[in-house]
Parts: C-alpha cells; sequence; structure tokens
C-alpha cells in the first residue's frame, strides 16, 4: 500500500485549522467545563468515524449520487445546527431574567473573598444546568454526523491520496484513522486553550454575551448549510 501520506497530512491540517460548526461545538463546552469540552472533542472524532466506515464500505457514494438522500443529510444538518443556536439563545434569555430578578447580584455586606466564591459557586451551578458529558458528546457527535461537507472529504478528497492498485477500503480506513487521531489531539489541545476562558465566562454579563454571540453563529452556518447548491 502506498498512499500520498505526505500531501494528504497537510489538507488535514489545514481543514481543521479552518473553524467549522464542530469547533464551535467544543468550543462552547470547553467553556463550561473542561469535561465537556473532552467529550465533544471526542463526539466529534467518533461522527468522523461513522463518516470512515460509510466510504470504506461505499455507503456515502450511494448518498452522494442521491440527491434526494443528500439533500435530507444536508437540510437535517443544517436543522441541528439551528437548533443549537436557539439553545443558546434561550439560555442567554434566561440568564437575563435571572439577573433581572436578584439571582446573580453580590450579597449586600459580603467581603469581596465572600463575593468571589459565591459567583464562582453561581458559575458551576449554571455550568451543570448547560449539560452533561453525554449531551456534550452527542451534540458534536450529531454536528459531524449530519455534515455533509464531512461526509464529502472521505468520500472525495480522501480518495485522491490512496494507490488505486492497492486495498482501496483498507487504505481509507487507514488515511480515516490517521485524521480522527489528528483531530483528537488538535482538539483536546484547543479545549485546553479555550478552557482559559471559562474565568472570564463566569461573569453573567459575559456568559449571556458568549451565548448570545455562538448561538447566531450557530444560526448563520445552519441558514448557510441547507442554503449551500
Amino acid at each position: 500500500m502506498s498512499v500520498d501520506l505526505a500531501g494528504f497530512l497537510g489538507v488535514v491540517m489545514v481543514a481543521y485549522l479552518v473553524p467549522g460548526p464542530d469547533f464551535l461545538v467544543i468550543v462552547r463546552a470547553a467553556t463550561v467545563r473542561v469535561a465537556l469540552g473532552r467529550a465533544a472533542a471526542l463526539g466529534a472524532q467518533t461522527g468522523l468515524c461513522v463518516h470512515m466506515v460509510a466510504a470504506a464500505l461505499g455507503l456515502s457514494v450511494v448518498a452522494a449520487r442521491s440527491p434526494v438522500a443528500f439533500t435530507a443529510i444536508k437540510l437535517a444538518g443544517a436543522a441541528y445546527l439551528v437548533t443549537l443556536g436557539v439553545r443558546a439563545l434561550v439560555a442567554a434569555r434566561r440568564a437575563a431574567v435571572g439577573r433581572r430578578g436578584g439571582t446573580t447580584g453580590p450579597v449586600e455586606g459580603a467581603s469581596d473573598g465572600e463575593r468571589d466564591e459565591a459567583s464562582t459557586e453561581r458559575a458551576d451551578s449554571g455550568a451543570g444546568e448547560r449539560g452533561t458529558w453525554g449531551r456534550s458528546f452527542t451534540d458534536a457527535f450529531l454536528t459531524n454526523v449530519l455534515n455533509p461537507k464531512a461526509a464529502l472529504f472521505f468520500l472525495s478528497v480522501l480518495p485522491q491520496f490512496v494507490d488505486h492498485e492497492g486495498s482501496l477500503t483498507g487504505q481509507i480506513f487507514f488515511l480515516g484513522t490517521l485524521d480522527v487521531l489528528i483531530g483528537v489531539v488538535y482538539w483536546l489541545a484547543l479545549v485546553s486553550v479555550a478552557a482559559r476562558l471559562r474565568a472570564l465566562l463566569s461573569r453573567p454579563a459575559f456568559r449571556r454575551r458568549w451565548d448570545v454571540t455562538t448561538g447566531w453563529l450557530f444560526i448563520a452556518i445552519g441558514v448557510g448549510v441547507a442554503a449551500a447548491n
């Protein structure tokens, strides 16, 4: 088996450096808790494994040649991204209502240390409400499974780097596994960086703005996916 490994690695690295829906899901999870960011990273790469297996077994070819099937996948992915965006906007709305209700205000007469401790406790409590390990994993998993661009990568880009005289199935599994492992390392490193934003986002005002911004980004990406030819 002879594959264009150098060329493939270059394409993979560029693909990961260009932010997509999975990037947004993982960063959002990491700014809540590091464990949630890691769960999202593993979920995203597990989603890629589905596309890898489908491409190796030829299922992606069938989907790509069927306009109806491909459109269904595209619209399902777009709808899911919009759903994630709406969820983020709802979280921001609830946070705003909570602030107006006085649930996030400082305790009168408390010392600075006590106020900081109370703020941390509120942030941890809010993080617990925002998601679990399984939910973060599932969000990222579905984001990649329903991403038609991920399917096209394994169907049209990856085969360009294989030796067509060898076993196509074996080479797709080899390159696909390499892609997934590179992604795991990259996402876990990104999670460590994104987690540093948690101290800033523990402030209710910043967290609300973050939720609103990422919410609208999810919706914009979802609309873009649905409108793409």
